[in-house]
């Protein structure tokens, strides 16, 4: 399995202010999931993010915005389905910023695979609550087949419904690394709960 991915967890998160809290306690990748904000608090709110995440030693995803994060120099984009009808990626690619893409069957796989992202997500993987999803859960069998489809060498995030208890399962089907939200922002100690959730996933 590959270690070109920062992290075996990789939580996803609200607020800039996470980024400062979870890298403090040791996240190194972190999804920043922005929404409903207009253009100026969105651009403080990143900026805020990427500021922690230098302090921190954190590799910073920011989700969609991708123009927003060409112009700040952001390390990564997560890119849903939806946005790669409107994503540049020759630009995004130009301003040396890695991608990832987000996949729930294997008709999107296809299309991820086709632009040669940095690293594909599967979910959910079980039922989740934060986003009302067209999808069943795929289970960590379809990890699995996803590690088979497209090799050892492309990096592989699981995502949706995962706690710490379930992580291991995902990384021992074929996770290089596992993204949660709720069980980091809505845990009563989340810097506890990073050093958990890293102490599961790194054996």
């Amino acid at each position: 399995m590959n270690s070109r991915l920062p992290s075996p967890i990789y939580p996803v998160v609200d607020h800039p202010r996470w980024v400062e809290r979870l890298g403090a306690a040791g996240a190194r990748f972190i999804q920043l999931r922005l929404k409903n904000l207009d253009p100026e608090t969105l651009r403080a709110q990143v900026i805020e993010g990427q500021e922690a995440a230098v302090r921190h030693n954190v590799r910073l995803v920011l989700n969609d915005y991708w123009q927003l994060a060409i112009e700040l120099g952001i390390d990564y984009i997560h890119i849903g389905q939806e946005d790669l009808d409107t994503a540049d990626l020759d630009q995004i690619r130009a301003a040396r910023i890695a991608f990832g893409i987000s996949t729930h069957s294997h008709e999107e796989l296809e299309r991820a695979l086709s632009v040669a992202p940095d690293y594909v997500a599967l979910g959910p993987i079980w039922e989740t609550k934060l986003k009302k999803m067209i999808w069943d859960p795929q289970g960590v069998e379809k990890l699995t087949e996803w590690r088979r489809l497209i090799g050892p060498d492309m990096p592989l995030v699981a995502i949706g419904g995962i706690t710490r208890a379930r992580a291991p399962s995902c990384i021992a089907a074929g996770a290089d690394s596992v993204a949660a939200v709720s069980d980091f922002i809505a845990s009563e100690e989340p810097e506890a709960q990073v050093k958990a959730w890293l102490d599961v996933c790194s054996h």
